[in-house]
């Protein structure tokens, strides 16, 4: 992941990428217009059908000024009449056509756009998440996708149609009168200049206006996604009062740009329109000496008021397109965004059928986010074939980093982690990755129904496999008794569930994964006694045959391992059996009596009670 590209994602990075922000940012979204060539052919079409059905009134208007108004004109105005009435038809139909086919167009782009982020974000590793809020992510996933939108849509087919319809109004203001059309081309670049100069302040308060909207979506949607405990600690006062903050700030930034904005639509409408009423005067004059005739002025004032519409709304267009490059360029920094993980060029094979083994060969690790804080210092570890682990130790001492290194989250600084005799970093992740189940300490529980989070494991399954699986995660008598069963929809992150019903589900699922090492990160941490006792049991015919690593912070759930491995400050300081760590009176040995003697204790009082 390029470090450059993560850290343009933050704020202070978002502040340097101001100065830099042009329309350039809109180019790599180029390729997502150039799929649909043939729309835009065919829009470009009705553009061009369009601006000449627009062009053509004037002519007409002149030959009526000019011939019609005499006895002897009325039928010419009959018929010119008749003709502009089906100009207005075909223009009517080509506009039609443009705007529905640029409209869709930008629909079109945003959709692909929008999947092309979201699939980029599947791809980034966890370390990329570890430093950026999720909220911001989103917001730039929709909000800035809807503002692109209206570059590709609304914006460019004003563009298109008023830069056509200038061009050719201009043409036709020289043909009709070249020495009144230089009057009007010397105003325009008094004109374009300020409204070029003003779109880069434009861009970057489009860009801050973003970045605060985005500051205020990613705070709602961890307050959203924390209502029980905010609700608990009667923090929401200070939640409303904060979120309201983020917003104010953010509708200053959008006020700021909105006035940038009027300002310059107000400078280049007066600016334009000044320009014409001063040709017009000056061409009045030159009806009154006889140079020009009165139709021919009317002509020339019309192509000059098409012309001068045509830059005025480009100007406001201009203003739109860069504040959608402001959009476009912090989509781009996501896209920018390399991840440290990825599969080489030519990737190893890992062994068929599964061995099932895994080693860590001498490994030091710090996470990138900390990486002055080392987790793990050299760590040599070898699990055989079907053998199962319990790795324990007090919290930090680096535990379910071994699980994040194993499934390949993150790569250790030095040292191999080996998988069936492979270094992990010579395979494809989702080779690596299906080969592992994974139960992780706080379950994962989407807001779906009860079987389409099973069948997260495996897609694939038949429905019978699906309910074993739940039924030897001791999930099934639970999901039976809900009002939809196996289709009940559980809410955001599982909210309708208890925590021990969430983790079976997510045990259900490690089932139905059915791969050859298991990985267990306190799966049993949220299960009452009763439950516990029906999923360790689950669990033992499900390790069979299976290599199974188990965190453990509560040693009773390790006690049948074949081996248990004693970690403190990122080094094995023990390893063997339960009985043979307790005779040996370490680290192991302390932590055993301190929970075994407060087990006792509850029960006493609990039997007191009773």
């Amino acid at each position: 992941m390029s470090d450059a590209a993560t850290q343009a994602l933050t704020p202070e990075g978002a502040d340097a990428k101001d100065k830099k922000t042009s329309l350039r940012a809109l180019l790599p979204l180029l390729p997502y217009a150039l799929r649909y060539r043939g729309r835009i052919a065919a829009a470009l079409v009705a553009l061009v059908v369009a601006s000449l059905a627009t062009l053509v009134v004037p002519l007409a208007v002149r030959r009526m000024v000019d011939y019609g108004f005499s006895p002897e004109g009325a039928d010419l105005i009959d018929r010119y009449f008749g003709v502009m009435i089906l100009v207005v038809a075909v223009l009517a139909g080509a506009s039609a056509s443009r705007y529905y086919l640029v409209m869709t167009l930008g629909d079109r782009v945003m959709s692909d756009v929008r999947t092309a982020v979201f699939t980029h974000l599947t791809r980034l590793d966890p370390g990329f998440y570890d430093t950026v809020k999720s909220g911001e992510i989103v917001s730039r996933l929709t909000a800035d996708t809807t503002q692109i939108r209206s570059a590709f849509g609304s914006s460019a087919s004003v563009a298109l149609r008023n830069l056509v319809l200038f061009i050719g109004a201009a043409a036709m203001m020289v043909i009709t009168s070249p020495r009144l059309s230089s009057l009007v081309l010397i105003a325009i670049p008094v004109i374009v200049l300020p409204l070029v100069a003003s779109g880069r302040s434009v861009r970057r308060r489009s860009r801050l206006a973003q970045d605060r909207l985005a500051d205020a979506s990613a705070y709602a949607t961890e307050a959203i996604g924390s209502t029980r405990v905010m609700q608990a600690f009667t923090a929401e006062p200070s939640a409303v009062a904060r979120f309201s903050a983020a917003v104010e700030e953010a509708f200053e930034a959008s006020r700021a740009t909105t006035m940038a904005r009027a300002m310059l639509t107000a400078v280049a409408i007066f600016l334009i329109f000044a320009s014409v009423v001063a040709v017009l005067w000056y061409g009045a004059q030159d009806v009154l000496s006889g140079q020009i005739t009165g139709g021919r002025l009317s002509q020339f004032v019309l192509y000059a008021v098409f012309a001068a519409g045509a830059l005025g709304e480009l100007s406001q267009v201009w203003s739109e397109v860069s504040a959608a490059a402001g959009a476009a360029g912090r989509i781009a920094e996501i896209l920018a965004v390399k991840p440290r993980i990825e599969a080489p060029a030519q990737p190893l094979a890992l062994p068929e059928p599964p061995l099932g083994t895994v080693e860590f060969r001498d490994v030091r690790f710090a996470y990138p986010s900390r990486p002055d804080g080392p987790i793990l210092h050299g760590l040599h570890l070898s699990v055989a074939r079907g053998e199962r682990v319990a790795v324990v130790g007090p919290s930090g001492a680096g535990k379910s980093t071994l699980v994040q290194l194993l499934l390949r989250f993150y790569d250790p600084l030095s040292g191999d982690v080996l998988v069936d005799g492979v270094p992990i970093t010579r395979v494809d992740p989702r080779a690596l990755r299906r080969r592992m189940a994974f139960v992780p300490q706080d379950p994962v529980v989407f807001g779906a129904t009860i079987a389409e989070n099973i069948l997260y494991g495996r897609p694939d399954a038949s429905r019978a496999d699906m309910e074993r699986a739940a039924a030897l995660a001791a999930a099934d008598e639970f999901i039976r008794a809900l009002p939809q069963g196996y289709e009940t929809r559980v809410g955001e992150r599982g909210v309708t569930l208890s925590g021990g019903q969430r983790q079976r589900i997510a045990i259900a699922r490690a089932i139905l994964r059915d791969a050859p090492i298991l990985l267990l990160d306190e799966a049993t941490s949220a299960l009452d006694a009763e439950s516990e006792t029906l999923v360790q049991a689950a669990l033992d015919r499900l390790m069979e045959g299976r290599t199974t690593i188990v965190i453990a912070h509560r040693l009773a759930t390790v006690l049948k391992a074949d081996r248990i491995l004693v970690m403190d400050e990122g080094r094995i300081v023990e390893q063997g059996t339960h009985a043979e760590l307790v005779n040996a009176g370490g680290l192991y040995a302390r932590l055993a009596r301190l929970q075994f003697e407060a087990g006792a204790a509850a029960l006493s009082l609990d039997r007191a009670a009773e």
